[in-house]
């Protein structure tokens, strides 16, 4: 963990959890939020109407996490984004200024790098602003595009992230690790272990050396863990940075290569920026075509590809994050995808 936080520029006072996804991560990190503005709320229950926010791009875990911590879905807050899907600073100032004057309490922002349909990113430097004028915990889910910022040239996508409160980042998505892996750091370790500590340790799990020794399942809900370090610790050891970064550098060239193959096409269209690894494109037709798309493709089992719906439109998603994948792997796709297009429909293909 000291090693991914050092390649990453994250303060070295950033104090380091591994649990097993982004979704428990985030979870706690909304504990520890709701500890920070309200610690009653751990011994009584009771608690002002604390407000969330997050983008309305965010993963469906954001919300989940409020739901099972108890802050209620009415109390979560969808900020509006921009064109890019990014999450709007302007519009998250208006939100807070209108749950403030309405008398609630806002309490954490969840600010996403890497969103899972199109892996924007949210402007973490003006979140950061706010959240420090309002006195909210930072989250921040770097969960997909955090490991980009081993590489010297995306360094900046974590600008801003050294003054969150807390951040995860997946190496099980995009670091070569198998599932499943969730690094979590935060610099409030003492209010992480506070809003998930009982008033006086168990008989039961006491240890001779209690009082020195880091017991990490003081700062989980998890009491058993298992030892999810060691294949970090294979890749990391093994790649070395620059071994990563190479890795890395060539995912977002074959990105860029495909996206340039999708501009240059007629019968297809982007259909978000590419930042990162992730193409979301689609055939320049209906909906239901490129559903029909979809399935033809993924029939083959050749390759597979996800989708989501922006903008009201049916989108197709290429992910690229396999350690073995090759230009020659994006270029066959692509031409897969272009063959899977049916006459009946009009192409010019």
């Amino acid at each position: 963990m000291g090693w991914l936080r050092q390649w990453l520029g994250l303060p070295d006072t950033f104090f380091g959890l591994i649990h097993d996804t982004a979704s428990i991560a985030s979870l706690h990190a909304i504990l520890a939020a709701r500890e920070w503005a309200s610690p009653e709320a751990r011994r009584t229950g009771e608690r002002r109407s604390l407000i969330l926010y997050t983008s309305e791009h965010a993963h469906s875990s954001i919300d989940k996490g409020a739901v099972a911590v108890g802050i209620g879905s009415e109390n979560v807050r969808h900020v509006p984004a921009d064109s890019e899907f990014r999450m709007r600073p302007d519009a998250l100032a208006a939100l807070i200024e209108e749950d403030v004057a309405a008398g609630k309490k806002p309490f954490c922002v969840v600010a996403t790098l890497g969103t899972t349909s199109s892996t924007s990113a949210d402007p973490l430097v003006a979140i950061a602003d706010l959240a420090e004028r309002h006195s909210l915990w930072l989250h921040v889910d770097a969960a997909y595009a955090g490991p980009a910022a081993i590489l010297e040239e995306y360094g900046h996508i974590l600008d801003g992230a050294q003054r969150a409160d807390s951040i995860v980042i997946n190496p099980h998505k995009w670091l070569f690790t198998p599932m499943d892996l969730s690094a979590f750091y935060t610099r409030h370790p003492d209010v992480m272990r506070r809003s998930v500590s009982l008033e006086e340790t168990p008989a039961y799990l006491a240890a001779a050396q209690q009082e020195r020794a880091l017991n990490y399942s003081d700062y989980s809900l998890a009491l058993g863990r298992r030892f999810r370090a060691l294949k970090l610790w294979f890749v990391l050891r093994y790649f070395g940075r620059e071994g990563i970064a190479q890795v890395l550098r060539g995912h977002l060239r074959m990105a860029q290569d495909l996206a340039g193959k999708i501009r240059r096409d007629p019968d297809f269209e982007l259909s978000a920026p590419v930042p990162f690894s992730l193409v979301c494109f689609r055939y320049r037709g209906s909906n239901g075509e490129n559903r029909a798309l979809l399935d033809r493709v993924n029939a083959t089992g050749r390759t597979y590809l996800s989708s989501t719906v922006l903008n009201g439109n049916f989108v197709l998603r290429l992910a690229i994050g396999n350690i073995a994948t090759t230009q020659d792997d994006i270029g066959d796709t692509w031409e897969l995808i272009r063959s899977s297009v049916p006459r009946s429909t009009g192409s010019r293909a």
